[in-house]
């Protein structure tokens, strides 16, 4: 084994829809809480239920920051493999929309 071992909180996800065209999920993050590595097999949009601070880190060992301001959407293609951590002191919420198909 190498590195460090992290033991953070998991982030919780409640989807709230998942049908043939979108799945939408609210993320809740105590502070430090993590999703865990994940790939995103879709284009998605996130908008931000809170003010807060995101930590990513990426597999190559990289790291970025972003801050989120409530209600401001932001979007990401397909295919980002990232982990996501509450940078800050407080809870932290989103609502992330991914998009599996258009509509015909």
């Amino acid at each position: 084994m190498s590195g460090p071992l992290r033991c953070r909180p998991p982030a919780v996800p409640t989807v709230q829809v998942d049908d043939q065209h979108l799945r939408v999920t609210r993320w809740d993050f105590a502070p430090g809480a993590e999703t865990g590595f994940h790939r995103h097999g879709w284009l998605y949009v996130v908008v931000p239920v809170t003010d807060g601070t995101l930590h990513l880190e990426f597999p190559d060992g990289s790291t970025a920051s972003a801050e989120l301001k409530a209600g401001m959407a932001y979007h990401r293609p397909a295919g980002m493999e990232h982990n996501v951590v509450n940078g800050g002191a407080a809870p932290l919420s989103f609502v992330e929309t991914e998009v599996k198909a258009f509509p015909g």
